[in-house]
């Protein structure tokens, strides 16, 4: 089991994860949030939200400055680094280009298409956060509306693009190839060990598809209970670092680092 201390490292998904699938309450997690801070024990938000929502919900959690994951991976943030672009990037705007250009072939809807009053009205956010999670900078978020057999034509239409495809535990997100949680979590772990001179135990936790490859890569994987119907199955062998919960969302959350660091 992992040691509750400071050369472990937390690496979580926000939604469905540490924050509830439906009303975005973390109040089951406070807990344990406050025994890590007081241990020094880093918290990584490891996300498909972007880093307008990040950084005020890291504030929030008491973890400001700490290194983030945004946009499934496509925004990494290191910690010394926490600004918010506050128009579209040019790699947006060539992302939603792209996006346009294939609904003449596929029928899906994007956050680039709706208005804050839109996001706000099926996601439950409030009018202010659905504006901070349409300020996206490298990735987009898509409602499928077509058949779930074109999903895979799709997919393939992406990589002519150089994108790639991934399942949250609500939407679909696109994103540049070659991105993804895993690849993000290696930019960090590698930036922290460059500076604090050990490698760190990694625990990390999610609930969808999109987690997968974060699952994958840290020493302790907590798989929490989600509402996916893709389920999430991982391929590593050591199910003694690998736990199920029984609980949803946040308290989901609890149980896992309730299994691992109790």
């Amino acid at each position: 089991m992992p040691a509750l201390d400071s050369s472990l490292l937390v690496v979580t998904d926000l939604d469905g994860s540490l924050l509830d699938h439906h009303d975005y309450n973390w109040e089951a997690a406070r807990e344990w949030l406050t025994r890590l801070q007081q241990q020094h024990i880093p918290v990584v938000l490891c996300s498909s939200k972007t880093a307008a929502e990040m950084i005020p919900l890291q504030k929030a959690l008491g973890i400001a400055g700490a290194p983030f994951i945004a946009e499934n991976g496509a925004r990494v943030s290191t910690g010394e680094e926490q600004t918010v672009r506050d128009e579209p990037g040019e790699a947006y705007q060539a992302l939603c280009a792209t996006l346009s250009s294939l609904k003449a072939q596929f029928r899906f809807d994007s956050f680039c298409d709706f208005s804050d009053a839109d996001v706000a009205n099926f996601t439950g956010l409030s009018l202010a956060d659905a504006r901070k999670s349409r300020m996206r900078e490298a990735s987009e978020v898509l409602l499928w509306r077509d058949d779930a057999d074109k999903l895979e034509a799709f997919r393939t239409a992406l990589t002519a693009h150089q994108l790639s495809l991934t399942q949250g535990g609500r939407f679909w997100h696109v994103m540049p190839a070659g991105c993804g949680k895993g690849v993000a979590l290696a930019q960090v772990l590698h930036h922290l060990a460059k500076n604090e001179g050990f490698t760190r135990t990694t625990l990390g936790l999610g609930d969808g598809p999109n987690d997968i490859p974060m699952l994958e890569a840290v020493d302790y994987a907590v798989i929490i209970k989600g509402f996916s119907k893709t389920p999430v199955t991982l391929q590593r062998s050591d199910a003694d670092r690998i736990y199920r919960t029984t609980h949803t969302g946040p308290e989901g959350w609890r149980e896992g680092l309730d299994h691992f660091l109790t």
